[in-house]
């Protein structure tokens, strides 16, 4: 049994126009027989999304819709595939009284979900990490090295594995290693072993899962998954439950990154 818990959808602005009906479709033909639906949920509303292209997440206009058109699918689809409703929530410091409001008026309507870090304060802006090899470079060059950049992720992904965000928190911390999205074009020589050692006896002791993220690999500069094979495994052995997401943002992007990822270690089964 394949599961893909990391799903984007059309109402993603950086993403594609592929129906609901294309990913799952795709999912089918690939023999997953669960999925999560995981669009961007929309940004704080007194949050300036630092994207270039200001493109990070779905409209709070759209949110309604989007959340109507996944349980329909989740109907149409009921006897070949298990679907279901979720969102990929950002972590965002000084935000999070504003996130919990969000959680908690919409986490009754989700069955899964992610907690991702995609913004990190810097000379008191934000800056997005994953943005492009450009931008990356700028926000090296402003933070005066790539070792700052990577110790200020990890701290920031510590402190939302942290965060009290109330009851409807998601349990599923996204793609902890996303600073290495550029490493081919920006090494960092820095292992930063004892940083992601502390991260994952946080994530064990939370009791929450991981995102064994397949979209690196296919990122020319990147090469690898998110978090690479050797932190998936450590991870596992600490008894932290591990689920594949292929964090496609195109009907075409299912299933990436699964000739990398170890399935042994993956969860199979209903969230």
């Amino acid at each position: 049994m394949l599961r893909d818990g990391h799903i984007h959808t059309r109402y993603c602005p950086h993403g594609s126009t592929d129906s609901l009906d294309q990913y799952i479709e795709r999912a089918l033909e690939l023999g997953f027989s669960e999925i999560t639906f995981t669009e961007h949920a929309p940004l704080p509303d007194h949050f300036i999304d630092p994207a270039p292209n200001r493109d990070s997440s779905m409209r709070k206009s759209d949110l309604e819709q989007y959340l109507k058109e996944v349980e329909n699918a989740k109907k149409q689809y009921a006897s070949s595939l298990t679907i279901h409703t979720g969102l990929e929530v950002d972590f965002i410091i000084g935000f999070e009284e504003e996130t919990t409001q969000f959680l908690t008026e919409y986490g009754p309507f989700l069955d899964d979900a992610i907690l991702s870090v995609h913004f990190l304060p810097l000379n008191e802006r934000f800056v997005c990490v994953d943005f492009s090899e450009e931008e990356f470079g700028r926000i090296i060059k402003e933070a005066g090295s790539i070792e700052f950049v990577y110790e200020l992720y990890y701290d920031t992904v510590l402190k939302s594995v942290q965060a009290n965000l109330g009851a409807f928190k998601p349990t599923r911390i996204g793609h902890i290693t996303l600073t290495r999205k550029f490493q081919l074009l920006y090494p960092c020589k820095q292992s930063f072993e004892p940083h992601i050692n502390r991260l994952l006896q946080a994530i064990k002791q939370a009791n929450y899962s991981l995102d064994y993220n397949g979209a690196g690999f296919v990122k020319p500069l990147c090469g690898e998954t998110y978090p690479p094979l050797d932190i998936a495994r450590a991870a596992h052995s600490l008894g932290i439950p591990i689920v594949y997401g292929s964090d496609a943002h195109a009907a075409a992007g299912i299933g990436q990154g699964l000739e990398q990822i170890d399935r042994t270690i993956i969860i199979e089964g209903s969230v």
